[in-house]
């Protein structure tokens, strides 16, 4: 397969950029402008191209696209000027970005200028920032002469970069980067433009009810002082906490904060009607993304702008300012429901069962919870049944959803006060403290041996920063090491390098500097993120192993879906996949089978799925 490395460099002002537009919108406008474009065919020299769209589109149509791999830095955006604005794709999409991402790390910088000077093979250019405002007609000779050697240096460079991050980077996860691009690229699902107009119409009137029930204008909602005033009007002391950031009491208004939650219950109706008003009116998500949704109906299908390798685990999360990964999925499912196949198309969403569950029974050799997930038991029941001390065929819906809780929640090392505060959470369900830590130590005591892939998590850090290598879980599948570093045997043990955990698909999860100290409660350990010193500790190394392996794992079902069906979307721990109306029952099957089957590297593990097909996103729930 041959290669083309390309690089688009494209008209942009101070209003017009991809700092003020999602790609989506820069890309699609009728404003939008390629003034040239840098192409390296194989090892060839670089070419600048510039002319109008059409000579580019004679230019690129010489080349056979079905026998070729795209490399660019940022293909989503790349991709997308090839395939929406020249009618061009190629057979594999790559990207530099991505395989940085995966390689290194979220938390370190993955710019194509950061990359370069990381690997000493070059320095990226500046004149791109002389060319804010200009038209392609607008540029001298010698300006675009220059404006094409910077975008040339810009090919080289990530040439460069694909050459040598290339060779280390697991394949099946080159496969994923291509599946992962086709979602934005070659997008295959359409809006319902008229469903949201009727949507946020029904928002903004709900929005303007609340406002006149709490007899208040917008301004005093939106403001702290304000809406702290009206409060004491009506004789009510608002509420205050100690701020994080500073120290100080700060107004406790923000929608997370116990008082503001307790607020929204209160048997006060006006400060019931204030707090409801409040966040409303502070709510702006659904509103701006209802009117984000029905601009890309306007301009054509809907690309879905999933970002591979977004979370420190893998994991994969939203992007361009439409965050598919936490579209309302109870309720009020709008824009779900908004997104529909094409005609002739069905959509089936299939989602890995209690994945996380089963990663971490299985990891920790918890045997009985293994063999319970295969067998297919309700272990939600069984861990209530533990709790409340009942018969299985006894235990009440309540009890199962505080098992449930239970199974999913406290895995990670969950305490009874945040256990207490999430079952109120989700359920409404408010149980006393000493009832909270009962439930906890029984779920600790009944999974002993997850209990025990705590500490052994905790030892990992510890075992670390002593420059020594760890293995972890069923059969050592997680291997660990430190990388360089430096040591600090004062009142702070300190390993100044980083810690790779090895996963499964090849790649590695990162923590840098990681070092400890001596608190209160014992050892507290901690590493450098992008946002300071982050604690890290046996619970939260479990959480994270878990996520990524459970990634692993959707990630080689996806590329087994992918040879037959169009995957569209993924959105947390499921699949979601176009499929022709005439083949959906067959499909359906399929699917299933490719969510369920177990990767050679957890041979016994018990994977399971349910699915759901329908015309749109939302009808397959």
């Amino acid at each position: 397969m041959d290669i083309i490395t390309i690089d688009f460099e494209t008209y942009y002002d101070k209003k017009f950029s991809l700092s003020k537009l999602t790609t989506e919108e820069y890309v699609r406008s009728s404003t939008f402008e390629v003034i040239g474009m840098g192409v390296k065919y194989n090892a060839e020299e670089t070419r600048w191209i510039s002319g109008s769209e059409a000579e580019l589109k004679e230019y690129l149509q010489q080349f056979d696209w079905q026998d070729i791999c795209l490399v660019a830095h940022n293909t989503m955006f790349d991709g997308a000027i090839l395939n929406w604005r020249f009618d061009v794709r190629p057979r594999v999409y790559t990207d530099t970005l991505c395989i940085a991402r995966a390689l290194h790390g979220v938390q370190v910088g993955g710019s194509l200028k950061a990359l370069a000077t990381r690997y000493g093979i070059g320095e990226k250019g500046t004149e791109v920032e002389s060319a804010l405002g200009k038209k392609r007609a607008d540029f001298r000779p010698d300006e675009l002469a220059a404006y094409g050697d910077y975008c040339i240096n810009d090919v080289e460079l990530t040439y460069k970069l694909f050459g040598i991050m290339g060779k280390k980077f697991p394949k099946k996860e080159l496969k994923l980067i291509d599946v992962t691009l086709r979602m934005f690229i070659e997008p295959k699902l359409f809006i319902n433009n008229a469903a949201l107009d009727s949507h946020l119409t029904q928002i903004r009137s709900h929005k303007d009810t609340l406002v006149k029930l709490a007899g208040v204008t917008k301004e005093t909602l939106m403001s702290n002082e304000k809406f702290a005033d009206s409060l004491m009007d009506a004789g009510i002391k608002p509420p205050t906490k100690t701020s994080p950031t500073t120290g100080k009491q700060a107004y406790a208004f923000a929608k997370t904060d116990r008082a503001f939650q307790d607020m929204l219950v209160s048997q006060n109706p006006y400060v019931k009607a204030l707090a409801e008003a409040r966040l409303a009116v502070k709510s702006t998500l659904e509103e701006t993304r209802t009117e984000r949704f029905m601009g890309i109906a306007k301009r054509g299908a809907l690309p879905a702008p999933i970002k591979y390798y977004a979370a420190h685990t893998g994991r994969w999360g939203g992007d361009d300012k439409i965050n598919m990964q936490n579209l309302p999925s109870r309720g009020n499912k709008s824009l779900k429901d908004s997104i529909c196949a094409p005609k002739g198309y069905m959509l089936i969403d299939c989602d890995s069962s209690q994945i996380e569950a089963r990663v971490l029974a299985w990891l920790a050799g918890q045997e009985d919870l293994v063999d319970a997930f295969d067998r297919g038991e309700d272990v939600y029941k069984k861990m209530a049944s533990s709790i409340y001390g009942v018969a299985v065929e006894d235990v009440t819906k309540e009890q199962r959803f505080v098992g449930k809780t239970a199974i999913l929640g406290a895995g990670y090392g969950m305490g009874g006060v945040r256990f207490k505060e999430q079952l109120k959470a989700q359920s409404g369900v408010d149980i006393e403290l000493d009832e909270a830590r009962r439930i906890i130590e029984v779920y600790r005591n009944t999974n002993w041996k997850i209990k025990h892939f705590w500490r052994e998590c905790q030892n990992m850090l510890l075992q670390m920063t002593r420059n020594m290598g760890y293995c972890l879980g069923t059969n050592d599948l997680i291997r660990c090491w430190p990388v360089g570093g430096h040591f600090d045997t004062g009142e702070q043990y300190l390993y100044g390098g980083r810690v790779e955990v090895q996963l499964p698909s090849g790649l590695c999860m990162h923590y840098k500097d990681l070092g400890y100290f001596q608190g209160e409660k014992g050892l507290e350990f901690h590493y450098e993120t992008r946002q300071g010193s982050t604690r890290i500790y046996g619970g939260k190394v479990t959480e994270n192993i878990c996520q990524a392996v459970a990634r692993c794992i959707i990630g080689e079902q996806m590329l087994l879906i992918a040879k037959t069906y169009d995957v569209v979307m993924t959105v947390h721990d499921s699949i979601i996949c176009c499929v022709p109306e005439d083949e959906v029952n067959e499909a359906q099957q399929f699917i299933e089978t490719c969510m369920r089957a177990v990767p050679s590297w957890c041979e016994g593990m018990p994977l399971d799925c349910e699915s759901g097909v329908g015309k749109t996103y939302g009808s397959c729930g």
